[in-house]
């Protein structure tokens, strides 16, 4: 990775000095050199699809190395924050190099959103297709029918249902972890436009956690799928599930 390249990132992660974190400024180029890196660096390498996005295993497999350099170089802790490197309560959970395989497929729908106006986006009536309510507007709550469509693809039954709730019970308890299939419910009453929730409940994909808020990948967020930011004072985790 070239100087200018290392101008776009702030982490210390290689030992030739390119600094790496957030992309800011970033070309599509640019984050296909440093996936190509990252697959050729870590072992096992985390695979990461070459196609620069910077999406959340492109960033895991990043801060994964950042730890694995700061040790190398004897990094003190506070040198890691001084630098800009996540604390220990920032990166509370961490899957490792390995990620469950419906996270591969939750990530290569971001981007997908709703339709303004009487057409609908087929994709997500496509994710409704998959629960038993079977909607046929992508203005239908469609949290849960987003991770029913992952979680086929991943082949894994899910919950045939559109209701978040529904997946609280579902498959076997966990601890927060990286792809966890995560329930929350707003602590407000009333409609939450975050998530697009009457009920006040939504379902995503678990990511990360410090300690003000947490991360999920999910659909529905803004009307879109997109890695959100929740506050642990604004919602009330009800339950971390796995296959």
């Amino acid at each position: 990775m070239t100087e200018a390249a290392c101008r776009h990132i702030i982490f210390h992660l290689w030992t030739d000095r390119c600094v790496v974190a957030m992309p800011v400024g970033m070309s599509k180029d640019q984050v296909k050199q440093l996936q190509a890196k990252l697959n050729g660096t870590l072992r096992p390498s985390p695979n990461l699809k070459v196609d620069g996005l910077f999406g959340p295993r492109t960033r895991t497999a990043l801060e994964t190395l950042q730890r694995m350099q700061s040790r190398a170089l004897g990094n003190s802790p506070g040198e890691l924050i001084a630098a800009g490197a996540p604390s220990a309560s920032q990166q509370t959970y961490d899957h490792g190099a390995e990620a469950p395989a419906w996270m591969a497929i939750a990530e290569s729908e971001l981007g997908q959103h709703e339709i303004a106006g009487n057409r609908h986006n087929p994709r997500i009536l496509a994710y409704h297709a998959t629960t038993s309510l079977a909607a046929t507007s992508d203005e239908v709550a469609w949290c849960s029918s987003f991770v029913n469509w992952v979680m086929r693809q991943a082949g894994h039954v899910g919950t045939n249902s559109a209701a978040a709730a529904s997946w609280i019970n579902w498959g076997k308890p966990t601890d927060p972890r990286y792809g966890a299939i995560t329930v929350i419910k707003k602590n407000s009453a009333g409609h939450d436009a975050k998530t697009g929730s009457t009920s006040g409940f939504h379902v995503g994909f678990f990511l990360r956690s410090d300690g003000t808020h947490f991360e999920l990948l999910g659909g529905n967020q803004s009307d879109s799928v997109k890695v959100s930011r929740f506050s642990h004072g604004g919602y009330t985790i009800r339950a971390y599930r796995w296959p």
